[in-house]
């Protein structure tokens, strides 16, 4: 897929004021500080689209993309910042499950998980809960080129094998690195691939 064209629309707090209109979008969800503004920046070519920040948890609302004027990359807020506080932390949880629950546009979720960690145990709640509730999702695995090739499967392994204590079938995953751009056709192959299946059920 190229990227065309990709222009911010919106930033809310209410999923009802989300854009309206059926076209798909593809949201993008993790940790604080996993890296996702610089992936979204990546991904669309467009290195000041989403605001990055040395701040983590600044990202406070859903974002909104138009992509090549048919599809949407949405930036939700990251999940698990402990300075936060009780009751901001509440108040994320609930714009960020609002979401994922009643957008009916939303086709896929692609979880955002740092390669150079062991399995979080705030990630693995937050698959459980997707899966519970029928999510359609899958993970990237961001900042591969801080790690060796050995050292990077090994911890993609160990994260997949995890997994499959819970799920008797894995997720897609893909690996990326904004700096390098790895990943960045497969991503976009599979956003493509989605939203020609959208299209043909559409038409």
């Amino acid at each position: 897929m190229e990227i065309k064209s990709a222009e911010f629309v919106i930033s809310n707090t209410n999923v009802q004021k989300c854009p309206s209109g059926t076209l798909p979008e593809y949201a993008f969800i993790g940790r604080s500080n996993v890296g996702k503004s610089s992936l979204i920046n990546m991904l669309t070519g467009y290195k000041g689209l989403a605001m990055t920040s040395a701040t983590p948890g600044k990202t406070l609302l859903i974002n909104h993309f138009l992509i090549n004027k048919n599809w949407y990359i949405v930036d939700l807020p990251g999940y698990g910042y402990a300075k936060r506080g009780q009751r901001g932390r509440e108040q994320i949880k609930q714009i960020i499950e609002s979401y994922i629950l009643h957008r009916m546009q939303m086709t896929c979720l692609f979880v955002l998980i740092d390669s150079r960690l062991q399995p979080q145990e705030i990630d693995i709640r937050f698959i459980e809960w997707l899966g519970e509730n029928g999510i359609p999702f899958a993970i990237i695995f961001t900042k591969a080129d801080k790690l060796t090739s050995g050292k990077l499967n090994a911890n993609i392994t160990q994260y997949l094998e995890h997994l499959k204590e819970q799920w008797e079938e894995l997720p897609p995953h893909f690996i990326t690195s904004s700096e390098t751009r790895l990943g960045r056709k497969e991503l976009l192959d599979y956003i493509e691939s989605i939203n020609d299946l959208v299209n043909k059920k559409t038409s």
